[in-house]
């Protein structure tokens, strides 16, 4: 559970830091019209917040710690 606990705050926090830097992005499909069987759609690429970012940090240096202080 300790080790567990360290790894995925390593994780978390990883991901923080590219949320921060601006390089982690996702992809939204948004359906803009559908009549009958045709539909159309439209593609948007965003980026995670930095806010989000600096959350993720955080939250994953706080489970880094947690798990170093925990006793076996």
């Amino acid at each position: 559970m300790r080790m567990g606990l360290i790894i995925v705050g390593v994780i978390v926090a990883a991901l923080g830091i590219a949320a921060l830097t601006g390089n982690l992005d996702f992809t939204r499909d948004k359906e803009v019209l559908k009549v009958g069987e045709l539909s159309a759609s439209v593609s948007k690429q965003e980026t995670v917040p930095t806010w989000a970012g600096g959350i993720g940090v955080l939250v994953g240096l706080g489970l880094v710690a947690a798990g170093a202080m925990r006793k076996r």
